[in-house]
C-alpha cells in the first residue's frame, strides 16, 4: 500500500487543514498552539519555506512548507512523541521524523546569520553598555551556564549520557546578554559532564582562552583608576580566570565579597531567566526527549534561535522604530547561597578583588535601594 487509507483523508481530516485554519481567527489560541504569532509564523515562513518545499513529482504531491512548519513547531511546543503528532496530521510515522529534522536544520542554517551572529568587538561593548545600565556590572559582556536536556537512554551509550541527577542528557552551553538573548551557544555535550568540563572541551571555551573572542581592550571602571579586563559571569561550577567572574567561596565573606557575590548574582541571572524562558515557550524541554542525541541536538538549536527569533520581533511590534529589546531590572533578589571553590591564577584572584573593591566604593554604588546588602 503506497498511503494508509486514513493519510489519503489529511485534507479533509488532517489537523493543519482544519485545526490551524481556525485557528488563525483567534490569535490568542494560534500563539497558544504554536507559541508564537500569527505574523512571527508568517515571517518565519517566507524565511525558512524555500528550504523545505518539496518537489511535486508525477507519483503525488507533497506535504506543502506551511504543514511542515507547522508539524515541526508543534513537537517543539508540546514534546508530544511522533506517532501522536503524525495521527493528529493524518501523516506517517517516518514523515513526522524526516520533517522534525530537517525543517530544524533549515530554521537554524537560515536565521543564525542574523539572529544569533558570533559577536563582534563592537557588539561586546554594546553587551557590556546594556549589563552596566540594567544590571549594574560594568565590564560585563555575557551570563554563561549549562542547562541539561533530558532525552531518552541512547542504546549502548552506557554512562556518557548519565547525569548527576539521575537521568540523561545533553548539555546546552550557553552566553546570555543583558536582554535575555542568546549570543553563543554550544549543544551535545555528554550529560556527565560538568559546566567546567563542558566549557573547557567547547569551542567557545578553546576561544576564550586563546584570546581569540574579540573582547575589547581592557576598559576603566567608571569613577575608578585603572584599567579591568571585560568579564564573562558565571557560577561556582566554572572556573576563575582573567575574563571569568564567578563568586568567592564560603560563608565568612567581607563586606566588600558580599557586595560583589550580589552584584555578580544580579549579572548572572540573566542565563537562569533566560532557560526558565525557553523552557516555558518550547514544552518539549519539559519532557523526556524519545528522540536520538543527533536529533535531540538540532532541535535544541532551532529553539535557542527561535528564542531569540521571537523575543526580536516581540520587540519591533511593540516598537517598530527600535532594534532593542525591552526589559526592566527586577527590584526582588534572592539571598546569596553558599558557593565553592577552586583554583584559579594569581591575576585571576587580584582582577576579582579589584571588582570586589571598586564595587564597595562610593564609585560603584547603585542607585537604587535594593543594592545595599543586609
Amino acid at each position: 500500500m503506497w498511503v494508509h487509507e486514513t493519510l489519503r483523508k489529511r485534507k479533509d481530516c488532517g489537523e493543519h487543514h482544519h485545526l490551524v485554519q481556525e485557528l488563525r481567527l483567534d490569535d490568542g489560541r494560534f500563539k497558544a498552539y504554536f507559541r508564537m504569532s500569527r505574523g512571527q509564523f508568517d515571517n518565519l515562513l517566507s524565511i525558512v519555506g524555500p528550504s523545505i518545499t518539496k518537489m511535486t513529482t508525477k507519483y503525488r504531491e507533497p506535504i506543502g512548507p506551511a504543514e511542515r512548519l507547522s508539524i515541526c513547531l508543534r513537537f517543539l511546543a508540546t514534546g508530544d512523541s511522533y506517532r501522536t503528532i503524525a495521527f493528529s496530521y493524518r501523516v506517517g510515522f517516518s514523515t513526522v521524523v524526516g520533517i522534525v529534522k530537517d525543517v530544524c536544520e533549515a530554521i537554524w542554517s537560515c536565521l543564525v546569520e542574523e539572529y544569533m551572529p558570533f559577536p563582534g568587538t563592537e557588539v561586546w561593548k554594546d553587551i557590556a553598555e546594556d549589563f552596566q545600565k540594567l544590571w549594574n556590572f560594568q565590564n560585563c559582556v555575557g551570563a554563561i551556564d549549562g542547562k541539561h536536556v533530558t532525552i531518552q537512554a541512547p542504546a549502548n551509550s552506557g554512562t556518557q549520557f548519565h547525569n548527576y541527577k539521575g537521568s540523561f542528557s545533553i548539555v546546552l552551553l550557553a552566553v546570555v546578554d543583558a536582554r535575555y538573548c542568546f549570543r553563543m551557544i554550544d549543544v551535545g555535550a555528554y550529560g556527565k559532564s560538568s559546566d567546567g568540563g563542558t566549557l573547557s572541551t567547547s569551542a567557545f571555551g578553546q576561544a576564550l582562552r586563546n584570546g581569540t573572542v574579540n573582547l575589547p581592550p581592557d576598559a576603566p571602571l567608571s569613577g575608578a583608576e585603572g584599567s579591568m579586563p571585560f568579564v564573562f559571569v558565571a557560577d561556582e561550577a566554572f572556573p576563575l580566570r582573567r575574563n571569568m567572574m564567578r563568586p568567592f567561596p564560603g560563608h565568612n565573606l567581607t563586606p566588600e565579597q558580599r557586595v560583589f557575590n550580589y552584584r555578580l548574582s544580579r549579572a548572572r541571572r540573566m542565563v537562569e531567566c533566560a532557560f526558565g524562558i525557553l523552557a516555558s515557550q518550547w514544552r518539549m524541554y519539559r519532557r523526556v526527549l524519545g528522540v536520538s542525541p543527533e536529533v535531540a541536538e538540532v532541535v535544541v538549536k532551532a529553539t535557542c534561535i527561535l528564542h531569540n527569533f521571537i523575543r526580536w520581533h516581540s520587540a519591533n511590534e511593540e516598537d517598530p522604530s527600535s532594534r532593542a529589546l525591552c526589559t526592566e531590572p527586577s527590584a526582588g533578589m534572592q539571598g546569596i547561597t553558599q558557593v565553592g571553590s577552586n583554583n584559579a591564577s594569581r591575576e585571576s584572584l587580584a582582577v576579582r578583588e579589584k571588582f570586589a573593591t571598586y564595587f564597595s566604593s562610593s564609585a560603584g554604588e547603585v542607585s537604587w535601594q535594593h543594592a545595599a546588602v543586609s
